[in-house]
């Protein structure tokens, strides 16, 4: 039953993505597939009582909404206690998986799916991610900061063997092992690849996937080019699969499970509202993702109906905001990240943070030239003057080692919420 789980799910999202399907077709068919779950599993949760209209009756949540009462939004009305409390165990609660975010932000966010959604989610991967390599023998490598019961119903796959290596035990303990296992698949983090790449690890994978942070273009020729492959993407979360790469290198939504609606920030990106209308142990409608994305306009040459991502900028809470003589002025990470990156082409990693209402240190490591990090601080004045805005920059030269103990964020807003220019 579970592999005929996996299978339904695999075949539906390679349907649903096929090239050939026109958009005007593909929306008729989400939009049947929407309404169905509006009709018949949005209303299982009390936060619902009853089916709406339209999609946008209902009202936009968060992860504070759902967090603050998040029994309502699960069918079986775990609490977020109770997954605190599974969380240091087997992940389990009534039968049903429970898992966590990392906590990016501080604050983390919690799942909840049930056995049969757990092998829908692999044949949608499976299907978006490794259809053409499922004819031979695959061994799989994860390398993430925790395990969770997602990855296990892929054990169940026939020629798919895969293992977990937890990236919080540090590079000493699991680089070794992952040689030996030579996988010929790997998800991990960018800065885990480029670590990989960078100590000249003895590995030759057909598949590379970057997963679980923002691949910021710095990282990218660096991965390719050790690995001789192209860089794939996973862009996935607590609040499910939200995108991938497809063969041509293109990045698309999963919009054969998730309905996408998107909010103007500026600068031409867009924050994402989502409705993920294939799950049904937990509901999420109009959530509201902290992610910033720049979409595509153009058609990709896969043919796939799904719309495009040109590039997933960061998040939304890493966006600074400063002072200038209209008033406060946002800058996206995108800008100042550029900034430093096209002031010398030497620079092969950075931190940008605003420490500050109107202050931002600009971090280099050691070997950068003098007048190499004095380029990139005078570009990246340069282009918050650009903006109308104001902001000390102050340049720090220290060593960035690698730290897996939480996401990389090479642009990040250090202030808290309250604050303001």
């Amino acid at each position: 039953m579970r592999a005929l789980q996996a299978l339904s799910s695999f075949w539906t999202t390679r349907r649903l993505s096929r090239p050939g399907l026109s958009r005007s077709g593909f929306d008729r068919l989400q939009a049947r597939a929407l309404r169905r779950w509006l009709d018949h599993d949005l209303p299982r949760v009390s936060a619902y009582p009853t089916a709406p209209h339209h999609l946008t009756d209902l009202p936009i949540t968060d992860k504070a909404t759902l967090m603050a009462d998040f029994a309502a939004y699960n069918r079986p009305r775990i609490t977020a206690d109770e997954v605190r409390q599974a969380l240091d165990t087997d992940c389990q609660v009534r039968g049903h998986t429970v898992g966590a975010s990392t906590g990016t932000s501080g604050n983390r966010g919690y799942f909840v799916i049930t056995d049969a959604e757990r092998y829908r989610w692999l044949g949608a991967l499976l299907a978006k991610t490794l259809a053409d390599l499922l004819w031979h023998p695959q061994r799989v490598a994860i390398l993430l900061p925790q395990d969770t019961r997602l990855y296990s119903s892929a054990r169940s796959i026939p020629r798919l063997q895969l293992r977990f290596f937890p990236l919080a035990l540090g590079a000493d303990h699991w680089q070794p092992a992952l040689q030996a296992y030579n996988p010929t698949v790997i998800v991990a983090p960018p800065k885990v690849l480029r670590h990989l790449a960078e100590t000249r690890a003895r590995l030759t994978p057909s598949r590379i996937f970057s997963a679980a942070e923002t691949l910021d273009p710095i990282d990218r020729p660096i991965i390719e080019t050790f690995f001789h492959q192209p860089l794939h993407q996973i862009y996935m979360a607590t609040e499910g699969l939200l995108a991938t790469t497809c063969r041509d290198g293109t990045l698309h939504l999963a919009e054969d499970s998730v309905h996408f609606e998107f909010q103007p920030v500026g600068g031409g990106l867009v924050s994402p509202l989502i409705t993920s209308f294939r799950r049904q142990a937990q509901i999420m409608a109009r959530y509201r993702m902290n992610d910033l994305l720049r979409l595509s306009d153009t058609a990709c040459p896969c043919g796939s109906p799904l719309q495009a991502v040109a590039e997933i900028v960061g998040r939304l809470d890493d966006c600074f905001t400063l002072p200038g003589a209209q008033g406060p002025v946002l800058a996206t990470p995108d800008i100042l990240r550029n900034a430093v990156l096209r002031a010398d082409s030497r620079i092969t990693d950075f931190r940008i943070w605003q420490v500050a209402p109107d202050r931002i240190d600009l971090v280099l490591p050691p070997d950068v030239p003098f007048q190499t990090a004095s380029a990139s601080q005078t570009a990246l004045a340069a282009a918050v003057s650009g903006l109308g805005a104001r902001a000390e920059i102050t340049l720090h030269q220290t060593p960035l080692p690698l730290d897996v103990t939480r996401k990389l964020r090479r642009v990040e807003c250090r202030l808290p919420k309250d604050a303001a220019p």
